[in-house]
């Protein structure tokens, strides 16, 4: 059995080029006991991915150079010797960047069975849905009627969390870029404002405008003028929950702060920074609570898809270009 595999050859500075990415072909070994070989189907790839590529420990460990790289994905048990998981079975898994993944049977999760596509769990009931729920249900401690200002809010992580707020009553605001998104937000009754060729202060005078009485809780997902704007229209006793600053993922030298940090202090502002693998204990709950939304279509969720194995890099490369709406995945 042959398996394709992407790597990298090198850590890069700044934005990867496509050239960075070689895809290689490998002969699998047999199988040992306790391996189960998959047949991906879909695979996941995220923002974060960019971080395992800096050479440097931060959460998780970097990619190895020149092996094959690792991410989220959904297959098919095709041979197995680990009697958990049978011929047929659907599994959820990290060996992704690849087409044929033939690991051990304890790093393998069967896929729930509620009546959704199979993809979603990787999107909206897999990782980035769990941690739009748990940044504003255990980190930020969202409440009945909290105005709640969300960036990145028409991707992957934002679109979930601005849906769950809204639920919650209070002015839900969220910032993105391109006029498409922006009228996804407002068609999902979402105040929406565009961050694009704003500094800092025109972004916080159009979150003033959108929500006069300002934010109990905001859901960071971007950092640098974001941030900065936020900062200025946040209520006494806000939470920020802070998911990710992808506006510096690619930065070549270390960015400025917002200059307006003395808001966290006058306006007592909790600002906690969470890694949602720390809380999958509560998976369960969370599959409980959002899973019958999204399989009854109450949750809204949308995919931007690449088709084929060979266009995983370029996948994940327009992550970083805002082209992308809702979850990035590859079908295989």
């Amino acid at each position: 059995m042959q398996s394709r595999y992407f790597t990298i050859g090198d850590y890069p500075q700044g934005t990867p080029q496509r050239e960075l990415f070689e895809l290689h072909e490998t002969e699998l070994p047999a199988l040992e006991d306790g391996e189960v070989r998959i047949r991906n189907t879909w695979l996941s790839v995220d923002p974060y991915m960019r971080g395992r590529m800096s050479g440097v420990k931060t959460y998780v460990e970097p990619f190895e150079l020149n092996t094959p790289l690792e991410g989220g994905a959904v297959g098919q048990v095709i041979e197995s010797r680990d009697a958990r998981f049978p011929m047929g079975a659907k599994v959820r898994h990290m060996a992704g960047w690849r087409d044929i993944a033939q690991v051990k049977g304890d790093t393998l999760e069967a896929l729930p069975t509620l009546e959704v596509p199979e993809q979603a769990y990787l999107g909206v009931l897999g990782m980035p849905g769990m941690t739009a729920w748990t940044g504003l249900h255990l980190v930020a401690e969202m409440r009945d009627g909290d105005n709640v200002l969300v960036s990145a809010a028409s991707g992957a992580v934002g679109s979930l969390a601005v849906q769950l707020a809204k639920a919650r009553g209070g002015t839900v605001v969220g910032i993105a870029g391109s006029q498409e998104k922006l009228d996804w937000l407002e068609a999902h009754a979402i105040k929406a404002v565009s961050y694009r060729g704003k500094d800092a202060g025109q972004l916080s005078a159009d979150l003033k405008a959108a929500c006069p009485e300002g934010f109990d809780v905001y859901y960071e997902n971007v950092g640098g003028v974001c941030l900065e704007a936020a900062l200025d229209n946040l209520r006494l006793g806000a939470r920020i929950a802070v998911c990710g600053l992808i506006a510096r993922y690619n930065d070549d030298v270390p960015s400025a702060g917002p200059s307006n940090l003395d808001v966290i202090l006058i306006q007592r502002v909790r600002m906690q920074g969470f890694i949602v693998l720390d809380h999958w204990s509560q998976y369960p709950r969370f599959l409980e609570e959002v899973g019958p939304r999204v399989a009854n279509g109450e949750i809204d969720y949308e995919e931007t898809i690449e088709d084929g194995l060979e266009r995983t890099p370029d996948a994940f490369l327009k992550l970083f270009e805002g082209t992308n709406r809702g979850k990035t995945l590859v079908r295989l």
